[in-house]
């Protein structure tokens, strides 16, 4: 139960740091430059994890 639960919030918050830093692009909301480079590499990393446990998952399936 808790390794589901750790997948799920993993992928929520992948998706809401591509949701925050697509917002600071689009112009949304503004932030100064060191916020700007800190959520953009939480974005990448946060999205890197996702896919690596993504991964594991599906080769478990199968």
């Amino acid at each position: 139960m808790s390794h589901n639960f750790s997948f799920y919030s993993l992928i929520v918050s992948a998706i809401l740091f591509v949701i925050l830093v697509f917002m600071n692009f689009f112009g949304y909301w503004t932030a100064d430059r060191f916020q700007q480079i800190l959520y953009f590499i939480c974005m990448v990393s946060v999205v890197f994890g996702a896919g690596i446990e993504t991964g594991k998952k599906l080769k478990n399936r199968s």
